[in-house]
């Protein structure tokens, strides 16, 4: 209130107009933001860079949160002390012992559990592999091997593959694992399935059989002791071997001196004499008056 000629007069109120616009521009969402949010952010960023241009400084932090982060990582309950692997024979644990090339006591914080797994399902004996960190401090390797299915016989010498024809290990010689059926020749190792199929249907000859042989990467022979042969087509392979053993069932055709049964032309299987059958052949029509 103020007095003019000796009145009493209220004072307005009501800001001026440059007041007014001022408090306008202060509740604008953008002003009220920088004043809440940007202010005190290069507020602070000022100070930090002002901290952190003493080249001292950043050394001392730097080393701070190295040590902050080793005085964590290194704690005993997050050490790993030891490496234990199930489902691997010796040989391949000590392989993959040596592939890991970890050198314990190691951090938790320094494994990478992926890149380990993958490392170790590199190794040609394993087929899956799982990588975790037990309690105490024991890094759990837990292993499925490849279970060698035929023994295949190549210019590199003799390998053990899977079921799959994949790679399982070298064999020094074929002694080493009778018990495994043999094939031979190359590309054999890319029909591994189809080759343990003839070997199921060949179940009756079992005693006999020596192997089997890709011939020119397209088919297989099966070959026999007594140096027989079963010519086996391209084409259903297995179908034609039975029809061999049916044959052989009645009128005992492997158990005569035969060399080779050629099956690759289903409508017209053939057979191929020894040379000592051959010879009995050729004196018989002689003697009985065939030959002149």
């Amino acid at each position: 209130m103020r007095s003019v000629n000796g009145r009493t007069q209220r004072s307005d109120p009501a800001p001026s107009r440059l007041n007014y616009r001022l408090q306008r521009w202060m509740l604008t969402p953008g002003i009220r933001l920088a004043l809440r949010v940007g202010v005190p952010f290069c507020v602070c960023f000022a100070l930090g860079s002002a901290f952190l241009a003493d080249q001292q400084r950043r050394d001392a932090l730097n080393m701070f949160i190295v040590q902050l982060r080793a005085s964590i990582q290194e704690r005993p309950e997050f050490m790993v002390g030891l490496m234990a692997i199930d489902g691997a024979g010796s040989s391949l644990s000590e392989d993959i012992r040596e592939v890991v090339g970890l050198d314990f006591p190691v951090s938790s914080f320094d494994l990478d559990l992926e890149e380990l797994r993958q490392t170790i399902i590199g190794l040609d004996p394993v087929k899956s592999a799982a990588v975790r960190i037990r309690p105490g401090g024991i890094l759990q390797v837990d292993v499925e091997e490849r279970q060698p299915a035929v023994v295949w016989r190549s210019r590199s010498g003799l390998a053990l593959l899977d079921a799959g024809g994949t790679h399982v290990n070298d064999l020094a010689e074929r002694g080493l694992r009778p018990e495994l059926p043999l094939i031979a020749g190359k590309g054999a190792d890319k029909h591994v399935p189809e080759a343990l199929a003839l070997i199921a249907a060949a179940q009756p000859l079992t005693d006999r059989l020596r192997g089997l042989v890709r011939i020119g990467e397209r088919r297989w022979d099966l070959v026999l002791d007594r140096g027989q042969r079963v010519l086996l087509p391209e084409e259903a392979p297995v179908r034609a071997l039975e029809r061999v053993l049916a044959l052989n069932e009645v009128q005992d055709l492997l158990d005569r001196d035969v060399s080779v049964v050629d099956m690759r032309l289903g409508p017209r299987p053939t057979i191929r004499m020894t040379e000592a059958a051959v010879e009995d052949w050729w004196k018989i029509r002689k003697i009985n008056g065939y030959g002149q």
